[in-house]
């Protein structure tokens, strides 16, 4: 069974910056990806930033050039680093990983879905 946990959510000051961590434990098989959503209050949940198993990227318009995703394979572990963080950027923050999974339109998505628990980031003005 599949389980990610994630890790690095907090409270900030806009402009700042958070490190959000997601690691991976479970046996699995085959092209994978895996993303970063969030949900606000009272929103939709939303794909922020996404990654294949070949390291092709994507990333909402909202967060290019101040969000930058990666993977570190032998630790299992995504990364996203958010630098000049905004208000707008509050959320719960999950972490996805889709196995058959591919990059679309609407962030990593696939076969076999599994989620995380989430993790808060808080940005204050």
């Amino acid at each position: 069974q599949i389980q990610l946990v994630e890790s690095g959510g907090g409270s900030v000051q806009s402009g700042g910056s958070l490190r959000l961590s997601c690691t991976v434990s479970g046996s699995y098989y085959g092209t994978y990806c895996m993303g970063w959503f969030r949900q606000a209050p009272g929103k939709e949940r939303e794909p922020v930033s996404s990654i294949e198993d070949d390291g092709r990227t994507t990333y909402a318009d909202s967060v290019k050039g101040r969000f930058t995703i990666s993977q570190d394979k032998d630790k299992n572990t995504v990364i996203l680093l958010m630098n000049n963080l905004k208000p707008e950027d509050t959320a719960m923050y999950y972490c996805k990983r889709a196995d058959l999974g591919y990059l679309s339109n609407g962030g990593c998505q696939g076969r076999y879905n599994y989620w995380g628990q989430g993790t808060q980031v808080t940005v204050s003005s």
